[in-house]
């Protein structure tokens, strides 16, 4: 196993990858980059050698390379050769743009071929790593839930993701976050140090059922020592259906076992409320947040349609209102970083965030880069690009050109 990374995230790590990853020379052949394999073909005619290659990402990330370095490990077993590690940027720190993460050296015959595969696990990882960590930093108090799978491009990607906003969840925890409690699927949990996905019931269950209430009788009586959690926005009655639910159940919304989940379509207000309402509920409980100047992006996070701020603490009076304090409130659709900044900026009292919005946008940042940096221990690097031999291991020679 490679240095540097703490006992937690190797454990992480190795409940959710293995020997699986490890993928045939002719696999790996089929899936990278042409010119690398007529490289490995041209090498293996001259003569080996010894390379040591420098990757890095162009903007500032957190580092998630573990998941890249578990399956490089896999495939140098499986294939019978060594590679030597050298983190330079520990698991869940922050690395700035350009700043070289990992140092890896090995036959340059079976390094080649690997290129391609190894970015990309490691440029989008690092990103999301970023943004699950802003995420978690811009609301410490309240839990996450990541729900990328179905954002996702087939399961490879749902690893990586799931990988990264495991790592900018600790990341953040560190600092004092609640960050990350789970994910929404059975395969990646072992991400977040449990055995199964969290979650209770879908819209489609809701629409079988006729009604919220009957579907959360029917969750329950399955579920009967589950928490129960429940989506209220199917019938556009959220106020109305939340509050039937905790009076059919009375005990478990005093022990705090019921959550309502606000996941209201952006076209419609939560019931109850309207631009003018919502203007109110927020002046009643955070006055002044709404006084100073916004973006039309963030007025819509704060009073607009959807699952807004407005809307969260519309439900949490409602609630208190009714006697039902100890039920939570969850929260989903469209929270990325500005969304939980806005969140937090207006104290919205949430407990529980349903994401996977941090799975990086711009796509063209999630690039990440590898060059060599030294062969048969001498430093040589193209010309722009000598940065990357500021941290590079003692064990090379000095360039002589």
């Amino acid at each position: 196993m490679s240095p540097n990374r703490p006992d937690e995230e190797n454990t992480a790590i190795k409940a959710a990858v293995g020997p699986k990853l490890a993928l045939t020379r002719s696999e790996i052949a089929a899936r990278t980059d042409a010119y690398f394999n007529r490289t490995q073909a041209i090498v293996s005619h001259f003569g080996e050698c010894e390379v040591t290659y420098a990757l890095f990402i162009r903007r500032p990330v957190i580092a998630a390379h573990g998941l890249m370095i578990e399956w490089l490990e896999n495939v140098a077993r499986e294939q019978g050769f060594s590679v030597a590690i050298e983190i330079v940027t520990p698991e869940g720190s922050w690395v700035g743009a350009g700043e070289p993460l990992v140092y890896l050296t090995g036959p340059f015959t079976r390094m080649a071929p690997l290129e391609t595969l190894l970015l990309q696990k490691l440029g989008s990882a690092c990103v999301a790593a970023h943004n699950a960590y802003q995420m978690a930093l811009a609301l410490p108090d309240a839990a996450f839930l990541a729900m990328e799978a179905r954002h996702c491009a087939g399961f490879e990607m749902q690893e990586i993701m799931g990988y990264a906003a495991s790592v900018g969840s600790r990341a953040a925890r560190r600092e004092g976050a609640k960050g990350f409690i789970g994910c929404a699927n059975d395969v990646t949990a072992g991400f977040f140090g449990c055995e199964h996905g969290l979650g209770t019931m879908p819209h489609a269950l809701i629409g079988y059922a006729g009604s919220t209430l009957r579907a959360a009788e029917m969750y329950h009586e399955v579920y009967p020592n589950d928490p129960l959690v429940v989506l209220v926005d199917y019938f556009g009655q959220e106020i109305t259906d939340a509050l039937a639910v905790c009076r059919r159940f009375p005990e478990l919304a005093a022990e705090g076992r019921i959550s309502v989940r606000l996941d209201t379509h952006g076209g419609r207000f939560i019931e109850g409320l309207d631009p003018q309402s919502s203007y109110g509920v927020l002046e009643r409980h955070t006055p002044g947040t709404i006084r100073r100047y916004r973006s039309d992006h963030e007025l819509k996070d704060l009073v607009g349609t959807g699952v807004s701020a407005a809307a969260i603490w519309w439900m949490r009076e409602s609630l208190n209102a009714a006697g039902f304090t100890e039920v939570k409130i969850i929260v989903s659709s469209g929270f990325g970083l500005e969304k939980c900044m806005t969140m937090r900026d207006s104290h919205a009292p949430l407990d529980v965030v349903g994401t996977g919005s941090f799975i990086p946008v711009k796509w063209n940042e999630t690039y990440a880069t590898a060059d060599i940096v030294a062969y048969d221990g001498e430093k040589r690097v193209k010309v722009g690009r000598e940065f990357l031999l500021q941290k590079i291991p003692s064990r090379t020679k000095e360039n002589e050109a």
